[in-house]
């Protein structure tokens, strides 16, 4: 009968402080997390610092950062390896006593050459097995010159080890194709071969849910699983995620650090929909999911095995989704900063909230990203506008014609009491007709004039927010500019 320990799951995401968490980081932390959510189990966190060599100063910030910022806690850690070398060492040291280890002293420049010889012969670069059995006087007189020997893992010369992945079925590995991989380096750190397994059962994580590259070391832990009598957890390797052109996923497809996407604007609940879609689904349809129903509904069964294709546009529209979702206080609150941080330096700070609620009022249904706000509603705030003059243009109308429009329309509004959308419309529509203009083009003219774009929020709206003083200055200076722009 199982005992209470070994029912319980858990699981962990064990990301190396190598680099900044990417896409592929973090849909793995979210799948980890989903899952042990929906059986009511743990979520680990342990930070695989080993590799000195690699590690990226601020990358452990990086990565807990952005689980923050996702909203993906965790119930124990961080833990780090570089603070847990005995457990290693004591295992290593097992496995050097069972002969299931052995030490090796060959130099880095003769794996080098070895390596470059193999590859010369089309042979898969492996290590040689030179020091398997070497006699105790061999290592001996090897110790005496001072080399510092790495411990390798005996892996069987014969025969073949199969596992059963929860995504991919039962795997079956020939030994011959394997090579006896290091277990402890010259530097006294372990490798991830051995490091994550000894952790995995200290903590016992009862699924390791990671990256399908590492489908092909899997052979290796389990061997080692069977070398020190453990029993191994279950495993599931994640399908890879590709570019829209099937190439490994990178910058050129849109894809970023998770840090800039925060910086770019996107929201965390449409974020973890998004990574959620990349290799799972709940059916052929649905994809607008919250955290509850992810939780609710996640299960390996329905994750697929073939790569799942990363679309930035889609990420951008279902970020414009999540966004036309927030209330518009919960919008102004979410754009306050990215306002602070792109609007030119002279505007004034602090901005004014009232202000910044009723421009916003009109941009929250344009917007994809917040980070796209500052661009779309810079022209509120801009006591004087600056454009391409060229834009004038565009409305097709003689200078004379334009000018009378704008005079015109300038006139008839000054003496306004109310400025409201509603009065506005009532004033300027008319006049298309007196003018013998279409509306669209006396409309196009006028929104040129108050907001610098050919694009904006409609009209009289903008008029409304912009208000009557800003209006009738930028209607003056249209009027300076169309004898020079439009001849």
């Amino acid at each position: 009968m199982q005992s209470e320990s070994e029912l319980s799951i858990r699981l962990r995401f064990a990301p190396s402080p190598t680099g900044y968490p990417h896409l592929g980081n973090i849909r793995t932390a979210l799948f980890n997390w989903l899952f042990a959510r929906h059986h009511g189990g743990k979520f680990v966190l342990r930070i695989e610092d080993t590799d000195v060599a690699r590690k990226v100063e601020g990358a452990v910030d990086g990565i807990l950062n952005s689980l923050h910022w996702l909203g993906l806690g965790w119930d124990e850690g961080p833990y780090f390896q570089s603070q847990r070398l005995p457990f290693y060492h004591e295992t290593a040291q097992k496995l050097l006593k069972d002969s299931h280890a052995y030490l090796c002293y060959c130099s880095p420049e003769r794996l080098e050459a070895m390596r470059q010889e193999q590859t010369k012969r089309k042979q898969p670069p492996k290590y040689d097995r030179r020091c398997r059995d070497l006699t105790q006087q061999q290592r001996t007189q090897l110790e005496a010159t001072g080399i510092t020997p790495v411990i390798r893992f005996k892996t069987p010369l014969e025969g073949e080890t199969t596992f059963r992945d929860l995504i991919y079925g039962t795997i079956t590995f020939k030994h011959d194709t394997l090579d006896d991989f290091v277990l402890i380096k010259s530097d006294r750190y372990p490798t991830y071969h051995l490091a994550n397994i000894v952790d995995d059962h200290l903590m016992t994580i009862s699924h390791v849910l990671r990256a399908e590259e590492w489908l092909s070391s899997t052979p290796r832990h389990v061997l080692l699983y069977q070398a020190l009598d453990w029993q191994p957890p279950q495993f599931a390797h994640l399908p890879m995620i590709l570019g829209a052109d099937r190439a490994k996923l990178s910058k050129r497809h849109g894809a970023a650090n998770i840090s800039d996407y925060q910086k770019e604007g996107y929201l965390p609940d449409a974020m973890v929909n998004f990574l959620a879609l990349l290799g799972w689904s709940l059916d052929d349809k649905t994809e607008q999911l919250s955290r509850e129903e992810l939780i609710r509904h996640f299960s390996l069964e329905r994750v697929v095995k073939t790569a799942a294709i990363f679309n930035k546009e889609k990420l951008e529209w279902m970020n414009g989704v999540y966004l036309r979702r927030l209330s518009l206080g919960e919008f102004v609150q979410q754009a306050l900063p990215f306002l602070d941080r792109d609007l030119p330096e002279s505007i004034e700070r602090p901005l004014d909230r009232s202000y910044v609620s009723r421009v916003l009022s009109l941009i929250q249904e344009r917007a994809k990203t917040l980070a796209e706000v500052p661009q779309l509603a810079s022209f509120f705030f801009l006591n004087e506008l600056q454009y391409d003059t060229a834009l004038l243009s565009k409305a097709k109308l003689d200078a004379r014609l334009a000018a009378k429009a704008i005079t015109v329309a300038s006139q008839r509004l000054e003496d306004l009491a109310s400025w409201s959308a509603t009065t506005l419309e009532s004033i300027l529509r008319p006049m298309a007709a007196e003018l013998d203009l279409g509306t669209g083009e006396l409309f196009g003219l006028l929104r040129i004039a108050v907001t610098g774009r050919t694009a904006a929020p409609p009209l009289f709206r903008t008029m409304e927010v912009l208000g009557k003083e800003r209006c009738q200055k930028r209607f003056r200076m249209t009027l300076q500019l169309l004898p020079a722009c439009l001849n």
